[in-house]
């Protein structure tokens, strides 16, 4: 729930003026945005392969420049080499021309949190989190969850259609998350923090990402307080009672990439898994209740349209080489997750979406999401997905599959929406 969470914005980069810095360092970047990257962004890392190697020169929201590192082993060296490509993004050379009110700021930005953390001090951070996650009851958390989806479920159950984005799988994703650290689920302040999270995430046009994330961290610093008066059995608690003795500025922001790792990537993990479900005849058979299918399309998900496609990012210690390109010190290095996991070196033949769990998803090295946060979000997505089934076991798409579209981000991978139909059931 580190690294493997990054920043999603709608708001789509601008190409720089002829003379911009940007140019001059890379002429032949390619602006992250358009319909291409939204809809079909593997044809893209293609022909970024084809054109540049494993490692592409970008431009992100105003042109500002850096590198894409498509490559899977070259996304693993960076990842396991904190020495050489590092966290802490005050190393960016690129500050000098970032305006305050950067779409990615709040993510790019250097706060005293974990994700910009390194050495000793990061896995002090790391630790509390792992512990803290560590005491969450997989089966406690399974129960709750399928008491979730039942309520979700029966909310729409008589109607015969739903709309699965909006009524089912990011409601559970996010009740799942204010869940385990202990918000309080269905208050006023929970649902505004939501809403918070989606903007700072996802920001759709008209949207203040930054202004949201201001909001965010407020909301979150109440519940600490709260927690600290009352503590309880929540992730909240735990890390308030950790012996490494966090202050409440440090828990307040490793919470909010807790949360935000547990809510959005995970909403969108359950929809692709369903989308794969219900629209890959390889599935069509057993769908119903079939556990092993429910498992395979999680994990070929991961592969395919992981939740978390880019991640932004790496920031050079110092001069060096990766995959032929020269990085200079402070360039930044954004993760392409995705394209890593679609690396046609470790899928000869281009048969992509193995049985096995070596992806990229979860990141990778010292900064990936720390054990067992990805056993808690497969408990989460797991258990959603099955119990949709188990409950509507004749649930199939209302609309063509050509028809479902993804949402405008260069960052997540997710629908805009999944409607279904399906037998009305009686509550």
């Amino acid at each position: 729930m580190t690294e493997a969470t990054g920043p999603v914005t709608g708001q789509r980069p601008s190409t720089p003026p002829p003379g911009c810095p940007a140019h001059a360092a890379h002429p032949d970047a390619v602006p992250l945005s358009g319909l291409e990257y939204q809809q079909t962004p593997f044809d893209l890392y293609r022909d970024m392969r084809a054109r540049h190697g494993s490692v592409a020169p970008v431009l992100l929201d105003g042109g500002v420049p850096a590198w894409l590192v498509l490559g899977y082993s070259e996304v693993s060296y960076v990842t396991a080499h904190d020495e050489l490509f590092a966290r802490d993004s005050r190393r960016w050379n690129q500050w000098d021309d970032i305006p305050a009110d950067w779409p990615l700021m709040p993510f790019v930005g250097y706060q005293p949190s974990v994700l910009f953390t390194e050495g000793a001090e990061h896995r002090r951070r790391a630790g509390v989190i792992t512990e803290a996650l560590e005491s969450v009851d997989q089966f406690e958390l399974g129960r709750e969850c399928a008491y979730i989806a039942d309520q979700l479920i029966a909310s729409f159950a008589g109607r015969g259609n739903a709309e699965l984005m909006s009524v089912y799988t990011h409601p559970l994703a996010m009740r799942a998350a204010v869940h385990m650290v202990g918000m309080p689920p269905g208050a006023a302040d929970t649902e505004a923090l939501v809403e918070d999270l989606r903007m700072s995430l996802d920001a759709a046009e008209g949207d203040d990402p930054v202004a949201a994330y201001v909001r965010v961290g407020e909301r979150v610093h109440h519940l600490v307080e709260e927690r600290r008066r009352n503590p309880g059995a929540d992730v909240t608690s735990r890390m308030l009672e950790h012996p490494a003795g966090l202050s409440d500025e440090e828990i307040v922001q490793d919470l909010i990439s807790i949360i935000a790792a547990a809510q959005q990537p995970t909403a969108n993990w359950i929809c692709n898994a369903l989308r794969l479900l219900l629209t890959d005849e390889r599935f069509a058979l057993n769908v119903s209740g079939g556990r092993l299918s429910v498992s395979q399309a999680l994990n070929e998900v991961l592969w395919l349209d992981t939740p978390t496609q880019n991640f932004i990012g790496r920031w050079a210690v110092r001069d060096t080489q990766l995959g032929g390109r020269r990085i200079r010190a402070g360039d930044c290095l954004v993760l392409g997750l995705a394209a890593a996991n679609a690396d046609p070196q470790i899928w000869p033949g281009a048969q992509v979406g193995s049985e096995n769990s070596a992806h990229l998803s979860f990141s990778n090295g010292e900064h990936c999401c720390p054990y067992p946060a990805p056993l808690l979000a497969d408990v989460i997505a797991r258990t959603a997905v099955e119990t949709l089934l188990e409950r509507l076991p004749d649930l199939v798409l209302s609309v063509d599959p050509g028809q479902l579209t993804w949402r405008p981000s260069i960052w997540m991978r997710g629908l805009t929406a999944l409607p279904v139909q399906f037998t009305p059931v009686a509550q």
